[in-house]
């Protein structure tokens, strides 16, 4: 059975003591429950102190990773930087890196490459915008940007990669995929999975929903079959709610 992952992505939000004091607390509710796996994301300058705070369960994730393994490329993050802090998570293709920074697939599939020779677990996020759901091409839209994140990875690597369907036009906006469109969505992953690698390796791989999850509809999503958990944004900022989304995943 696979065990639920709550990930929270706080993207550029908190100041360091902000943030210390909702990683102290998450830490302490982690240690003190029997949980599902618990990922955080913070701003980057605050992954190294992050780290060191959490001797839970929990994990520290970046936000983002370069396709680069070193050189001159200002302002960007390596997979051996995030590794000599103790860091082994990274989200990649998240959709405001695709819209406000111009991340291709083919970047995308780069970075996850990158990750996974790096032995940096890859959170792989796809999803449609709201022109494309309203013309029912979402399934096409992100089986395209699913083989070319994993154009390169192999069958031992796809045992290594966490996939997170995000509804674009329900990121920030309060709007939720049904727990019935999201299962929909997620079951035609794992099949796209299936179908490239084995059954049995797609029913290992974790895919978690992301957009406006939240305390009052985590259950009923997560009780879908084929959501594994979620990727949390705004309610990740605010420990009471982190938990109980935690809570609903354990």
């Amino acid at each position: 059975m696979r065990k639920k992952i709550v990930a929270g992505n706080w993207k550029m939000n908190k100041t360091w003591e902000e943030a210390k004091n909702l990683l102290l607390n998450i830490n302490n509710y982690v240690s003190a429950h029997e949980t599902c796996e618990v990922i955080v994301a913070p701003p980057a300058p605050f992954l190294d102190k992050a780290t060191d705070i959490f001797q839970s369960k929990a994990k520290i994730a970046a936000q983002n990773v370069s396709e680069y393994e070193d050189g001159a490329y200002t302002g960007e993050i390596s997979t051996g930087i995030l590794k000599s802090i103790n860091v082994e998570i990274a989200i990649i293709g998240h959709s405001e890196r695709r819209s406000l920074f111009g991340e291709t697939n083919e970047m995308i599939g780069k970075k996850v490459d990158r990750a996974l020779n790096e032995g940096i677990t890859p959170i792989i996020c796809c999803g449609e915008v709201l022109e494309e759901r309203k013309s029912g091409n979402q399934q096409k839209v992100v089986s395209e940007q699913l083989i070319a994140a994993l154009a390169k990875v192999d069958t031992d690597g796809a045992k290594n990669i966490i996939i997170a369907y995000e509804p674009v036009w329900a990121i920030g906006t309060g709007e939720t995929a049904s727990p019935e469109q999201a299962q929909e969505m997620h079951k035609a992953i794992r099949d796209l999975l299936a179908e490239k690698y084995t059954q049995a390796i797609a029913d290992e791989i974790r895919i978690l929903y992301g957009g406006s999850v939240k305390p009052s509809n985590a259950e009923d999503l997560f009780s879908q079959p084929d959501i594994d958990g979620g990727l949390v944004g705004g309610a990740s900022l605010n420990a009471e709610d982190f938990k109980a989304i935690i809570s609903a995943g354990s």
